[in-house]
Order: structure tokens, then C-alpha cells, then sequence
């Protein structure tokens, strides 16, 4: 279940209010001592959080559960860190995986249940549903239920001092449906962020490195619509990485199926388009270009058909 972009929490009583967390959605599925991690696109991802299956996880131990919730690392600000999160998406090496749950270890934000004990609860009330999680009393290292608030407002402000992604809002008398975006769920963010197909990507103007990388958006009739470039968020580190990546996709022909501006061809390197990438921006033109837009990291966890699927 997908929460619907508003401008505002919504007001009155009839709704709880939750931390919007900038991390990857998961599905969690405990079996005893078994815990399967699933991408919401439900791409198994458990090779890449062994921090999360193993005892003392605060996971375990439980005979059946399918929970819904928000894989984060924290930053040493104490806010969740989605740059570092993104280095894990991929791992599917065992060793690597242990490293990085060392380096960066996760933290599994519960807040739903969508099975217990072999019963379905998507039928049950959101109210009845929460009580169920808190009754689990999940906590761990790895696990947490993170409060819920009845003051939306409240919570907005608090979120926006405090830099965090904004709040999601959920009405307490809905019941789960899955894989559907719903305005039972509205998610209030302080800055917009969204997944885009990586298309291609320019050279610095002084050097061979990544300067900057072309995005679009898929489009219902399988093409690609253009949406700018973005550099913010790609020096060090994270633009190297994804320049190698790059060079491996590379294609003579541009993959868009509409005009790019004239001052974006020159010097552009066209790649295939099987990355996708989350984006930070600030609304869109008149164009339907992206407006200051930030790099935030891969997401290996989808691809261009996930992104048409959930857009619908």
C-alpha cells in the first residue's frame, strides 16, 4: 500500500501520523528463527541485510509474521542516511554484506502487519492493526515501532526542524490494500523525491569525470521522457562509482523519445537505460524538468517496468 502525495497533513481526529522515514520500504516475513527481507516490488533482498535475520536481531523468534516497514541507517547526526542505505541495495556477496552490517548497520521501522499467526490482517482496521503491532513489542538492535502522534501539524513542524523526509498520515478506520497507492495514506514531504531512469551522463568541463547524468521518466507507451540533468550529490566517492558503472552501459544512440535541449547533447555519453536512481528536487517546470534537483543513490531494489507499475 502506497501513500498519496499532499500539500498538507490532513486535519481533524481519524488520523494517526508517523515519521516519514527516507529509507527502502520492505516486507518482512518471520518464520521462527527464518526472516526473509522483500524490496515492495517484492524482490527478495535478505542476502543484503544479514543483520536483520540473525538472532539478536529482535526480528526472530515469532511463529508467524508478514510485517510492512522501513529499512533505515542512521547517520551520525541522527537522521536516517539514505546515501549510505543505497551502498547496500545491491549486495548479494555474503562477506561484503557482513562488513557493511558492521559499517552501517540497518534498522527495520515497523509499522504494520499485514499477517500473524497464518491469518491475513489487511481486512482488519488500521486502529486494530496498530494495536496489534505494538502488542508484538518488536525491539532489538535492528527493530523498532516508531510512535504515531494524533497532532499532524505538530509533527510537520517538528519533522521540518529537524531535517527529517516529512510525515505520512494514515487513516485510522482503513483497511490494507496492497500494492495499491491510496488516499487512506498521504504522505506530507518537506522536499520531493522521486525515482528516474538513468539515460546518459556529461563529463566536468575541465576533466573526464562525472560531471553530471541525464534522467527520464517512463512512459505508459514504453518510452522515455526527458528530465533533466542533475549533479548535485555526485562528487567524491559516489560519482566514481557510478562513472564505471556508466562507461560498462554505454550505447551510441540517445534512448529518449523526445527532444533534449540542445546544450545537454554536447559531450553526452547515452547509456543504456536499466538504472534508477532517487532524486531530491524541488517541484518541476513548466517543462516538466526537475527543479534543483539532488543525487541520492541507485535503486537497485527497481527497475523502468517498477516505476510504470507504480505510477499507475
Amino acid at each position: 500500500m502506497l501513500a498519496t502525495p499532499v500539500e498538507a497533513v490532513p486535519p481533524g481526529p481519524g488520523w494517526q501520523h508517523e515519521v516519514k522515514w527516507d529509507g527502502m520500504r520492505a516486507l518482512v516475513e518471520v518464520r521462527g528463527s527464518t526472516v526473509r527481507v522483500f524490496s515492495r516490488t517484492e524482490r527478495e533482498v535478505t542476502p543484503a541485510f544479514p543483520e536483520l535475520c540473525g538472532p539478536d536481531s529482535g526480528i526472530t523468534g515469532y511463529a508467524d509474521l508478514l510485517l510492512d516497514g522501513e529499512v533505515v541507517v542512521m547517520g551520525p547526526d541522527g537522521r536516517p542516511s539514505f546515501a549510505t542505505l543505497a551502498e547496500r541495495f545491491h549486495l548479494t556477496d555474503a562477506a561484503a554484506a557482513a562488513r557493511m552490517a558492521v559499517a552501517a548497520p540497518v534498522c527495520l521501522m515497523v509499522f504494520d502487519v499485514l499477517r500473524a499467526m497464518n491469518r491475513p490482517t489487511t481486512a482488519m482496521r488500521l486502529s486494530d492493526r496498530r494495536h496489534l503491532v505494538e502488542g508484538l513489542g518488536l525491539s532489538g538492535p535492528h527493530v523498532r515501532t516508531p510512535p504515531v502522534f494524533d497532532d499532524g501539524a505538530a509533527l510537520i513542524t517538528a519533522t521540518a526542524q529537524h531535517r527529517f523526509e516529512g510525515v505520512v498520515s494514515k487513516r485510522l478506520g482503513s483497511t490494507y490494500q496492497p500494492g495499491r497507492r491510496s488516499g487512506d495514506w498521504r504522505k506530507t514531504v518537506h522536499r520531493a523525491t522521486g525515482s528516474f531512469v538513468v539515460c546518459g551522463w556529461l563529463p566536468e568541463r575541465t576533466s573526464s569525470r562525472l560531471g553530471s547524468v541525464h534522467l527520464a521518466t517512463p512512459t505508459a507507451s514504453g518510452g522515455l521522457a526527458y528530465r533533466g540533468l542533475v549533479g548535485s550529490g555526485l562528487a567524491g566517492r559516489a560519482g566514481e562509482s557510478l562513472r564505471a558503472q556508466l562507461v560498462a552501459l554505454g550505447v551510441d544512440n540517445s534512448p529518449f523519445t523526445d527532444p533534449v535541449p540542445p546544450e545537454a547533447l554536447r559531450d553526452a555519453h547515452w547509456v543504456r537505460p536499466e538504472l534508477i536512481a532517487d532524486i531530491e528536487f524541488h517541484g518541476v517546470t513548466a517543462g516538466e524538468r526537475l527543479r534543483q534537483p539532488t543525487w541520492r543513490g541507485l535503486r537497485a531494489d527497481l527497475t523502468t517496468a517498477d516505476l510504470i507499475e507504480l505510477e499507475g
